[in-house]
């Protein structure tokens, strides 16, 4: 390797490369560093050893099980993510130069959020603000904090799950909702106002993927344990298998719709975790940009007026 050579570093580096190393230690692999920005696993692991050669240190320690950061590598990560930190920074006020809030807002969020609450908050937002472009992404519940953390996306809107790591977000409190059980019409549950853990072990319990762990540790904490049969990503197919007879499940409340009235019964969960909390999450410590602002008071500010409908308070106006 080369020795570092201050002038020879900013004429060679470029910031995809960068952006690649950063991948390469969040996934601990090249080959899915690769995959995450779209290019040749051999264009990648050769970029890599040109940015080496161009630090005149090794970067990543190559393992068996994959690659970590060098002690250099380590340096150069922190100081990369403050290129990336600067550049959106730079970008936003770009933005907030032009007449009007224009630009490209990237959302994540989950089916079981989008579905009843975000989709029609974000119409609304897209109305009122048409030079921004919304890109929604669907994502699993688990994977909206860390595509924020990693700057993937500008706004993550989830649910509060068991053992969710939120290090590198800001987390705003959005919404409740709460977690209802559902059975087949008939069922011998059916007939009573509200039921526990306890009361639903015993059944063909059909797991959302999103609960498991929620389900799963309430066992625990009562003392038994919780096997799955079924699990699924859709909380409509989970009630699907409801209505036809082949078990029980817990679904946000919000997703068991009209369609289903008649069709099965609802109960209520009597568990302290049944309340739903859904948050939305930025990257930590970052200014927002002038449209994810916006949209995060427009989101805010719809959720405080239907709590207020909801309550039957009484309005400014």
């Amino acid at each position: 390797m080369t020795t570092f050579n201050r002038l020879h570093l900013i004429r060679q580096i470029d910031l995809f490369t960068l952006r690649l190393f950063l991948s390469a230690i969040e996934e601990r692999q090249i080959g899915l560093a690769a995959i995450r920005e779209n290019i040749a696993a051999s264009t990648a692991t050769k970029r890599i050893q040109v940015l080496e050669n161009i630090a005149g240190v090794e970067l990543l320690v190559r393992t068996p099980k994959g690659v970590v950061p060098s002690a250099a590598g380590t340096i150069l990560a922190r100081h990369a993510r403050r290129i990336f930190d600067s550049l959106e920074d730079m970008r936003s006020e770009f933005a907030s130069l032009t007449e009007g809030v224009r630009g490209e807002l990237r959302v994540v969020s989950a089916r079981s959020v989008i579905v009843p609450f975000l989709a029609h908050e974000l119409g609304e937002f897209s109305r009122e603000f048409p030079l921004v472009d919304l890109i929604v992404h669907e994502v699993e519940n688990s994977d909206i904090v860390k595509e924020i953390a990693r700057g993937e996306a500008d706004l993550g809107v989830f649910a509060s799950a068991y053992g969710l790591d939120l290090d590198g977000v800001d987390v705003t409190p959005y919404r409740r909702d709460r977690l209802v059980v559902v059975t087949p019409r008939g069922h011998h549950l059916a007939e009573r106002g509200a039921v526990t853990i306890l009361d639903l072990l015993p059944e063909n319990l059909i797991a959302p993927q999103a609960l498991v762990a929620a389900l799963r540790a309430a066992a625990q904490r009562a003392g038994e344990e919780y096997k799955p049969t079924h699990v699924l990503r859709s909380g409509g197919t989970a009630i699907s298998l409801v209505h036809a007879g082949l078990g029980v499940t817990v679904q946000p409340e919000c997703l068991v719709g009209h369609e289903w009235s008649g069709r099965v019964a609802v109960l209520d969960l009597d568990e302290p975790w049944a309340e739903r909390r859904i948050h939305l999450a930025t990257p930590r410590g970052r200014e927002l940009g002038p449209s994810t602002e916006l949209l995060v008071e427009h989101l805010l500010a719809t959720s405080a007026a239907e709590t207020t409908d909801a309550l039957g308070l009484p309005t400014d106006s």
